[in-house]
């Protein structure tokens, strides 16, 4: 245990800075500096960001920079890029940075150069994806593709969902598309009901062609294929595999010439850079694909090579170990003033809890420090009118990331001025608060009133209206404090957006490194589903099991309720 990282020096020292810091206000540090954002704020790649609204002090970084360095941060950036087997519990190389390395430099997996079988796959995804978008694939009829189905889940629908939305401005004005994910037949029955089978095209996502609840709706999606055109051999037409089990996908019935690969050191919440991205490339062009490529390998470079104290993502994911850490914050809002992103928070949640979510560090110990945040949060001005009165008066503390488009994709005069002006004012807000003497001066109450109470030489009604308005000024006092990133780009392009996904990658990379956990295996996602596979041949069989018992009494006496009432 004494290599926890929280035994080191510098992990204590960093509680006694904490402790004297917790009783200071943001207000006051911006009072000691009144070049506190220059300070606090880095651009690089299109981005800028302004760290100023963190309870943080130039001796803050100091001893965060320590901390990494203890971890060996910058030995550990170095071996995520030359691609050694940093995800030891599976023995494999983490290797999402290869699929956007737009330099070609050789990267080496086992002894050999895995940058041509990359080049390949993109090129294939190319011809693809012109041929959809030009008119050139039709379907079994002969029409052209209208509607494109992406079948998967997880880190197969999340990524490509979040892009494909975020970047709508760019889509082919002739296609449409869907991500179906969820097994339950609403999702997929749903989305049928609006398809044209002669017009569409589905595309499976799964690597190992057994994921259940993709191979669920696949199996589904083609009878209804084959239901609505009568013939089976249509599915060649109207389906392609994102996949690396070639046999599992002939027997489907899709031609192996039409099965896209990618590789055992892409984990599935880093995939949408690979052939998983095929949904984007269709929709927007591989091109624009290749742009959300260039974007994110420039933000690559950054963190490769920026010194840790001008490293954005280091910088944000410190700043994250210090409040989950040290200010004991369980969770972290995502804050994105730009509607394109509203997929953005789901997103991040599989990037940031599937990743951090450990207890046990690399080398097998246990944790004594909390690890992954929970994350959470909805398009900005939506959440003003939902959660923010937490954020505002409520007793935890709520780090948020707040993401603001200089410029919306769309031009509707009056609507950007409002968005900004709403995203600039609830970071100010949160920061400053607003105590018992700027409450009262704002509700207009006369200070003598508050002292003395009701006055003689006031109307009744004024006595009233100043009476009701003490009763609720502690009411309407904000504490602020609440601590904030913002990060500011031009305008949401393929380019930008591939700078702010691998920006978020490399910051939760940061954090598992300081933590010393392993952020590419997920071992509890594999828990629910072996379980599931023990209760699903019961239910398939509509038969109760109490004699021989395998689940708890709760478990057995749910699926019995469940069976009984079933219509048959």
């Amino acid at each position: 245990m004494d290599n926890l990282i929280s035994h080191c020096a510098t992990w204590a020292a960093l509680i006694a800075h904490q402790k004297n810091l917790a009783q200071v206000h943001l207000r006051d540090l911006f009072a000691l500096d009144s070049q506190r954002f220059e300070h606090f704020s880095i651009q690089t790649s299109g981005l800028l960001l302004d760290y100023s609204k963190n309870r943080i002090t130039s001796e803050t970084l100091t001893l965060l920079q320590q901390l990494a360095t203890e971890a060996k941060l910058q030995e550990w950036i170095v071996r995520l890029f030359q691609g050694e087997k940093i995800n030891n519990t599976e023995q494999r190389a983490a290797l999402h940075i290869a699929l956007r390395n737009r330099s070609n430099r050789p990267i080496q997996v086992n002894g050999k150069d895995i940058m041509p079988e990359v080049n390949a796959v993109l090129a294939k995804m190319r011809r693809f994806s012109d041929a959809v978008r030009n008119g050139e694939w039709r379907g079994s009829t002969g029409k052209t593709i209208e509607s494109i189905v992406n079948i998967g889940i997880g880190g197969s629908d999340l990524g490509p969902a979040m892009v494909t939305r975020a970047l709508k401005a760019y889509h082919h004005p002739r296609l449409r598309c869907y991500f179906v994910s969820n097994v339950d037949a609403a999702h997929l029955g749903e989305t049928l009901a609006e398809l044209d089978p002669e017009t569409t095209l589905f595309i499976i996502a799964s690597k190992t062609f057994t994921t259940q609840e993709t191979l669920i709706n696949a199996q589904s999606a083609r009878q209804w294929l084959i239901n609505k055109l009568g013939n089976e051999k249509a599915v060649a037409k109207h389906f392609v595999a994102i996949s690396t089990a070639t046999e599992k996908v002939s027997e489907f019935g899709i031609d192996p010439v039409n099965m896209f690969e990618f590789w055992d050191w892409v984990g599935g919440r880093y995939s949408l850079w690979s052939a998983i991205g095929l949904p984007i490339a269709v929709m927007i062009s591989q091109d624009n694909f290749e742009q959300l490529l260039d974007g994110a390998h420039e933000l690559d470079k950054h963190f490769e090579t920026a010194p840790l104290l001008k490293n954005m993502p280091v910088l944000m994911g410190l700043i994250d170990v210090w409040y989950s850490s040290f200010f004991g914050a369980t969770t972290q809002a995502i804050l994105p003033y730009d509607y394109t992103l509203a997929l953005f928070p789901a997103y991040l949640q599989q990037l940031v809890m599937e990743s951090l979510g450990k207890r046990i560090t690399r080398d097998g110990n246990r944790v004594d420090y909390p690890t992954g945040p929970i994350v959470w949060g909805a398009p900005g001005n939506n959440g003003q009118h939902a959660f923010y009165q937490l954020l505002h008066q409520g007793t935890h503390l709520v780090p948020a990331d707040f993401i603001i488009a200089i410029e919306s994709q769309h031009n509707l005069q009056g609507h950007q001025e409002a968005v900004l002006s709403n995203a600039l004012a609830q970071s100010h807000a949160l920061m400053m608060g607003r105590n018992t003497e700027e409450t009262q001066s704002a509700l207009d109450i006369p200070p003598h009133f508050l002292q003395n109470g009701a006055n003689k030489s006031l109307s009744k009604e004024k006595n009233e209206k100043f009476k009701a308005l003490t009763e609720q000024l502690p009411h309407r006092v904000f504490l602020g404090n609440q601590p904030t990133n913002t990060l500011v780009y031009k305008k949401l392009t393929p380019y930008i957006l591939g700078t702010l996904l691998a920006l978020y990658e490399h910051k939760v990379f940061v954090q598992s490194v300081c933590w010393g956990i392993n952020p590419f295996d997920q071992w509890g996602v594999e828990l629910g589903k072996q379980v599931a596979s023990t209760l699903l041949p019961t239910l398939q069989a509509d038969q109760e099991k109490t004699t021989h018992r395998r689940h708890d009494p709760s478990t057995e006496g749910l699926l019995n309720y469940i069976i009984k009432r079933r219509t048959k």
